[in-house]
């Protein structure tokens, strides 16, 4: 990944996360953090990963932010002072629920 698209996955990851927080705040959502941006070589597409606190409001926030996304991607557009701002998807970071496996199994077998 060469610096350029470091840089433009940092600062999607900043504003995103404002933009974000402002519209779950007006719709009484619980907390969620944009963990990862992941944009493409071709700066055309960001793969935005989200950890949500609440894991039984995930898919419903999920399908919030999927119906408001012109409006978050409009918003974001304006934010960032780029001549192209790739297109955003939103997507549930699974990390966190792969590292509470991993220590239930460490703590399962600990018990043995």
């Amino acid at each position: 990944m060469n610096d350029r698209i470091k840089k433009v996955n940092s600062l999607i990851k900043r504003e995103l996360g404002k933009i974000i927080h402002s519209y779950l705040q007006e719709e009484n959502f619980s907390l969620v953090t944009v963990t990862n941006v992941i944009t493409s070589s071709d700066l055309y597409y960001a793969d935005i990963f989200l950890n949500i606190f609440d894991k039984k409001e995930g898919k419903k926030l999920l399908d919030f932010l999927k119906r408001n996304i012109y409006h978050i991607q409009k918003e974001l557009d304006k934010k960032l002072v780029l001549k192209y701002v790739p297109q955003i998807r939103f997507k549930i970071d699974k990390t966190q629920d792969f590292v509470d496996r991993i220590e239930n199994l460490i703590e399962k077998a600990k018990e043995k």
